[in-house]
């Protein structure tokens, strides 16, 4: 995505946290690991809580997995022979077709905001890498002024929270799926962390 000028605003450590998970997702599923984020994903340490399990798992595969390995298994995912394993994108989840109105809602709130897709992207916008890292954009303020609470979650629950969750289920499950089966987990545990806690934050 482009990005506007960055606004010089501090965020709370929290969201700057937040933010960076999110960008972390979106670098995973926007196309095979490069050898470099595979290093960055090993050097990962995680707590004794459930995403924080997730993440030492994920830490423990990458280490275990060669750039060439990350490559074949997204291709089997994504790709395929005219088409993978899972379709990451949240027409096809919501209507179960691509190109759909969940697409056509995206592209209004993106021209809302002023987040423009780059040039060099032809993908539809309503992929799970591309969401990701717009939900990161707007946290970290790239697109102008950081959203407020509720602007997130207004994103959040429209674009992501109908589908990403049952998308990072179907990672964790997919037949293809080894390094990319504790992306799955730690992408579902921080969708229904993120979900619970903009509830809770609406209520």
């Amino acid at each position: 995505m482009t990005q506007a000028a960055q606004t010089d605003v501090t965020i709370p450590e929290e969201d700057k946290l937040r933010a960076d998970l999110y960008d972390f997702l979106a670098a995973l599923l926007a196309g095979p690991p490069s050898r470099g984020l595979l290093g960055q994903a090993a050097r990962l340490t995680g707590d004794g809580s459930l995403l924080g399990q997730a993440i030492t798992t994920l830490a423990k595969l990458a280490g275990a997995t060669t750039e060439q390995g990350a490559e074949r298994e997204f291709n089997d995912l994504f790709i395929g022979i005219g088409r993978g394993e899972l379709v990451p994108y949240a027409s096809y989840y919501m209507t179960g077709f691509l190109n759909e109105k969940p697409l056509a809602a995206l592209r209004a709130d993106m021209a809302a905001r002023a987040i423009k897709r780059a040039p060099n992207v032809y993908e539809p916008e309503d992929n799970i890498a591309s969401l990701m890292e717009m939900m990161a954009g707007l946290i970290e303020g790239r697109f102008g002024a950081p959203a407020t609470l509720e602007q997130q979650r207004e994103f959040f629950n429209r674009h992501i929270g109908p589908w990403a969750g049952h998308f990072f289920s179907d990672l964790e499950g997919a037949k293809t799926s080894v390094f990319y089966t504790p992306v799955g987990t730690v992408g579902r545990l921080f969708m229904e962390i993120e979900r619970e806690a903009f509830r809770m934050a609406g209520s």
